[in-house]
């Protein structure tokens, strides 16, 4: 991550930050050793950050052992441990996002539930990989709303790419089928496919989308080569439920953490890369299209815990 994109981390983070950090200085301020009642508020602050009750007491659990073997012994030793735990919870999932070069239309399946920013975060992808040389075309498959048609079609004129899009109520697989087959006519490298958004526990949502699945793999049996879902950091826990859903459904190869300006439930970030270990390629804080930056995990619990404090 460039140093601009670290230090918008940095302030597009505040809600989340400001209210773990000021959490945190209050517990720790009171003075006096690091005791067991210490470590319990610091683990509820943590939680109530959404990082979650099984992260927060594994990573405290992680401070607690090291206070004892003397490793640990002031205040801004805690903040320090602290930061560097929640780094290497989540460097496993920040990989970077590379699209194979030269084989042929790679396909993009974009999910997610209602309003967490599943088009956007659509005409963000398609622009980041613009910037990469790739050449991209859209799919308009939510065919449950004329309005996501319209949307995704308005992007493509903005981006100046071409969108493959139908009449509202049109099979979504058709759609996609007739996307991917257009995409390999024109050589176009990226198709990316923006898919219904309703809830997770809709199970005509979970089938449309492994009817997706099978259309596309009749074309190209490697396709989609990835199947990104979109999430909204605002949401908190629920995230967890919804990846749950959606992975057990399609098999996600990556998740996208929308709306982190938003929100003081951003550790959520931290409960998923514990809970699932999908890769977390992006994070989007905004709605400009280059609101939209690689995942780095070390930038990220800097962000969190500043030092210094």
């Amino acid at each position: 991550m460039a140093g601009k994109e670290k230090q918008s981390l940095f302030l597009r983070l505040a809600k989340t930050r400001n209210f773990l950090t000021e959490g945190l200085h209050s517990v720790i301020s009171r003075g006096g050793d690091i005791d067991a009642g210490m470590l319990d508020d610091i683990e509820d602050q943590l939680i109530l950050a959404d990082l979650g009750v099984e992260v927060s007491r594994e990573v405290v659990d992680r401070l607690r052992t090291n206070i004892r073997a003397r490793r640990v012994a002031t205040v801004a030793e805690v903040r320090q441990e602290l930061r560097e735990d929640i780094a290497k919870i989540l460097q496993p999932v920040a990989r970077p996002w590379l699209m194979p070069t030269g084989a042929g239309t790679q396909v993009v399946l974009v999910v997610g539930v209602n309003g967490v920013g599943k088009t956007t975060t659509v005409a963000k992808l398609a622009e980041w990989l613009g910037r990469q040389g790739r050449s991209v075309m859209l799919a308009a498959c939510d065919t449950f709303r004329a309005a996501a048609i319209d949307q995704l079609e308005v992007w493509g004129q903005r981006l100046d790419i071409p969108v493959v899009a139908q009449e509202r109520g049109t099979d979504a697989a058709a759609v996609a089928h007739d996307a991917l087959a257009s995409a390999r006519a024109r050589g176009i490298d990226t198709l990316i496919i923006d898919s219904a958004g309703r809830q997770h526990v809709n199970a005509d949502l979970m089938e449309q989308l492994r009817k997706i699945h099978r259309v596309l793999g009749r074309i190209d049996e490697s396709a989609p080569q990835e199947t990104l879902l979109v999430v909204d950091a605002g949401n908190g826990q629920n995230v967890l439920a919804q990846t749950q859903a959606f992975h057990a459904t399609i098999a996600l190869t990556g998740i996208c953490v929308t709306k982190l300006d938003g929100t003081a439930r951003g550790g959520v970030i931290v409960a998923l890369a514990r809970r699932f270990g999908i890769p977390i390629p992006f994070v989007a804080m905004g709605e400009r299209l280059e609101d939209l930056a690689p995942f780095d995990a070390t930038a990220f619990a800097r962000a969190l815990l500043p030092e210094g404090d």
